[in-house]
């Protein structure tokens, strides 16, 4: 039944203003509002003039722009979603696995029932998007053929318009998104040829030559921990709503460890990643190569480039893991290099988990103490910790227990009960950032107190965030530094890092050095090890 002319005429606005909107609308969410759509399309006149061309190569024509046009969309809606989440473009080559993290992530924070309605939800968002495309150019490609030579005179005298204001200066006539569509192809070709030049030369490592004797010669008979504390970035020490709250925090902490014979040395490092996927920021400090993407990080596991826990395991240091967000299999410990591997079913504990969180810091600190620092005779421990407790959803806020009750963990079940369920907390943002700051205040309480309790002249523990977290929590979208921190009584450890020039105490400032994270592996067997000590 053919619609009202009135309808007709509604809907064929509809779709040229849909046109428009798909070829103006800008990549970041941060750049939506009226001021966008100032703007005059060049590929809205070019799609008009290839829409013209009749018969079956019209039809052929028609196809080949829904698909360029469907695929336009969903890469401005992958940017938009990955640039609040890790302040980037979409990458098609790097970002291929976000949608299995992302399914991960659901299930342990809404259900595994949420998170397959999330993905059929993708599934029907892409095929809506492909068929509005078609649809949309197909009632466009109909309109301008009811007389095609007006068309073609009116298309014209637009062009000339665009060429006029171009000529003229005016920013705003542009070629937004087929210069979006240009981006992604050459970030595609791009990474397929990084990927290729990575993949050679990750091995070639001089690290690997390195002898036994003499190195980490200078931490002998010391426990190292080398600590990535989740989302701990530097946005927290420098921007509201977090600054005055971390600040006071950061202070506490300094007079607390100095008060126990401690002393701190702090800077920044630049992470790789930023908002998520923590393991691009391990491998990247551990092996002293720049792993910024998922498939460098494949590139490097399948490689024999050696990780700081070989080196001090070839060194004569047990090495440990301590990974309680390790759930599923996990072949890439192997790469590392460790002894020991504890994750989130062998760590031993029995309490309830923390909505994602398997289980609270504190008692990660005191299961690595007595399961590694507690014997006797024993080599010393190199482990590599992963605090969660700060990981998103934020909720709910975990406190500090006594140390000599922390036991199996069940003892954290009430807490792991209590606050707001996630829907609640993430329904505002400032609810967000509440959540967000008190869970790294827990954190840094929980350092504390672990080095007030256990701490002592043979333990160095070397305290980093993995990575800032998602510009839509922090509001930072270009900054990817995180503080890290080396805490340690001897003073020869501290002496040994004097020409790092790391600020004194827990807070370090806006002159502090400022570190690529892949520099600190190299750094770290320069300042602790002498090569020239003779084996025993």
């Amino acid at each position: 039944m053919p619609h009202h002319p009135v309808v007709r005429h509604l809907m064929t606005l509809v779709c040229f203003v849909g046109l428009f909107i798909a070829l103006s609308l800008p990549n970041r969410l941060a750049w939506i509002g009226p001021p966008a759509f100032v703007f005059f399309p060049l590929e809205l006149l070019v799609i008009g003039f290839l829409l013209l061309i009749p018969g079956v190569a019209g039809k052929a024509v028609h196809a080949l722009l829904a698909v360029l046009l469907g695929l336009a969309m969903l890469l401005r809606g992958a940017d938009l979603v990955t640039h609040e989440i890790f302040a980037r473009r979409f990458n098609p080559v790097f970002d291929s696995h976000l949608l299995a993290d992302a399914s991960r992530l659901l299930s342990g924070v809404l259900g595994s029932l949420a998170s397959v309605l999330v993905a059929l939800g993708l599934v029907l968002v892409v095929a809506l998007v492909c068929w509005l495309a078609y649809v949309m150019l197909g009632r466009i490609q109909r309109t301008l053929h009811t007389d095609a030579r007006l068309s073609g005179i009116a298309l014209l005298a637009l062009l000339l318009v665009w060429g006029g204001l171009k000529t003229a200066g005016w920013s705003r006539a542009d070629t937004f998104a087929w210069d979006h569509l240009l981006a992604h192809g050459r970030d595609t070709l791009h990474s397929l040829q990084d990927l290729q030049a990575f993949a050679a030369t990750v091995g070639d490592d001089a690290a690997d030559e390195l002898p036994a004797d003499g190195l980490f010669s200078r931490l002998e008979g010391k426990d190292v921990f080398v600590v990535f504390a989740e989302s701990y970035g530097r946005v927290l020490l420098e921007q509201d709503p977090f600054q005055a709250a971390i600040t006071e925090k950061l202070n506490w902490a300094e007079a607390s460890l100095v008060a126990e014979g401690l002393q701190m040395r702090s800077a920044f490092l630049t992470s790789p990643t930023v908002g998520g996927l923590s393991w691009l920021a391990h491998g990247t400090l551990l092996s002293g190569a720049w792993i910024d993407s998922e498939n460098r990080y494949k590139s490097l596991m399948l490689s024999e480039r050696v990780t700081l826990n070989r080196l001090f395991r070839k060194a004569g240091w047990r090495t440990v893991a301590g990974m309680p967000a390790i759930s599923l299999a996990w072949p890439e410990g192997a790469y590392y290099g460790y002894d020991q591997i504890y994750n989130a079913h062998t760590f031993g504990y029995e309490g309830r988990p923390f909505n994602w969180v398997t289980m609270p810091d504190q008692y990660v600190w005191s299961a690595l103490q007595a399961r590694e620092r507690s014997g006797q005779n024993r080599p010393p421990v190199m482990a590599e910790v992963a605090l969660i407790s700060s990981h998103a959803p934020w909720t709910p806020n975990t406190h500090l227990v006594p140390w000599d009750q922390v036991g199996d963990g069940t003892i954290f079940n009430d807490q792991a009960q209590a606050g707001p369920n996630p829907e609640d907390v993430w329904s505002d943002v400032n609810s967000i950032r509440l959540y967000y700051r008190q869970s790294i205040e827990y954190m840094l309480e929980t350092l504390v107190s672990y080095l007030q309790e256990y701490g002592d002249d043979n333990l160095v523990v070397l305290i980093l965030g993995d990575h800032q977290a998602a510009p839509m929590i922090t509001g930072d979208p270009d900054n990817r530094d995180v503080p890290v921190h080396l805490i340690a009584s001897d003073p020869a450890v501290i002496d040994a890092i004097d020409s790092w020039q790391w600020q004194p105490g827990m807070k370090p400032d806006a002159d502090a050095p400022v570190w690529r994270m892949d520099e600190v592996r190299d750094r770290f067997i320069d300042a602790f090890s002498n090569p020239d000590k003779e084996s025993n």
